[in-house]
């Protein structure tokens, strides 16, 4: 078995494969150009495999050197960042790159955000988003809030919240065939009458909702079929706004737009979904300083509801 090469060839390496150059990785890792060389010819001679061929075009990774090279980047800057942090932070806090889904995080982490930023100074949070679940060996995330039925393989789970969801409309949709103010109520016939807005990541919420409310018989599944389809539970948000149809949708996302007038929620039915909000990270992350203070903050704003 080849000893583990060093740290500063692994560097030398990265470097070299961002730049296709040894100068330019040299000026990076600080060392001369010939000390670079000398470290991947070492790394090469460990590892018994060419990584890169050289011409006149400058240096270009073998089959071997890239995927050698993808699999050991997001652990340099893993090393990069936690090295920063305890610089920083002496092991009190540090940067957490958290991804999350992206309807959740406008309309019910953001709104909430203030709280954890005045509680935890000592966290960076830096937030991206995503639509699928997080591989967390190919990205920088440390964690994810996502839509999901929790923990898997080497990935803790923390729950956040259920997908509950209830039918809704924009006043005006409701209104436009009576020519007068109708009764905030979902009815076989009312639904019949507009188009149904369903969600790619729920298709079941509105056949779901249906039988719970006993009237999934008395509604044509062409009809069931024939709404729109939308990605996000925000666009579903625009479109009934719009008075493009009627969505089921969830009290967090409605709340602001319901207090405006802007739409009615149309049955107190609700329908969850059986997947829900999780917090979701790798096993050897779950003790990281930030991700312990967000998951506890986390914690807190379930028990308070």
């Amino acid at each position: 078995m080849s000893a583990l090469p060093s740290l500063t060839a692994l560097r030398c390496f990265d470097a070299s494969a961002r730049h296709s150059s040894f100068t330019r990785a040299a000026e990076e890792v600080r060392l001369t150009q010939g000390a670079v060389s000398h470290q991947i010819i070492g790394l090469e001679e460990n590892l018994g495999v060419a990584l890169f061929t050289r011409g006149h075009g400058g240096l270009i990774l073998t089959d071997a050197g890239r995927a050698y090279w993808v699999e050991i980047a997001s652990a340099l800057r893993q090393i990069e960042r936690a090295t920063q942090n305890l610089a920083t932070h002496k092991g009190a806090g540090g940067a957490l790159n958290l991804c999350v889904a992206s309807s959740f995080a406008v309309y019910w982490l953001m709104p909430r955000l203030q709280g954890f930023v005045a509680a935890h100074p000592e966290v960076t949070l830096n937030l991206s988003t995503r639509v699928g679940p997080v591989d967390f060996g190919s990205t920088p995330h440390d964690a994810a809030i996502e839509f999901c039925e929790g923990a898997s393989a080497g990935v803790q789970a923390t729950l956040v919240q259920p997908l509950i969801l209830y039918p809704c409309a924009a006043p005006a949709l409701l209104a436009k065939k009576a020519g007068r103010k109708a009764a905030a109520q979902a009815t076989p016939a009312l639904l019949g009458a507009h188009p149904l807005i369903r969600h790619t990541t729920v298709p079941q919420a509105w056949p779901g909702w249906l039988a719970r409310a006993g009237m999934l018989d008395q509604i044509a599944p062409s009809h069931l079929s024939n709404g729109p389809q939308y990605d996000l539970l925000s666009m579903a948000l625009s479109g009934v706004i719009a008075g493009l149809g009627i969505a089921m949708l969830p009290r967090y996302i409605t709340a602001g737009a319901a207090a405006a007038g802007q739409l009615r929620q149309l049955s107190a039915t609700p329908w969850q979904a059986e997947k829900a909000y999780f917090l979701r990270y790798p096993e050897w992350k779950a003790d990281l300083a930030a991700l312990r203070s967000f998951r506890q903050w986390l914690v807190n704003q379930i028990a308070a509801g």
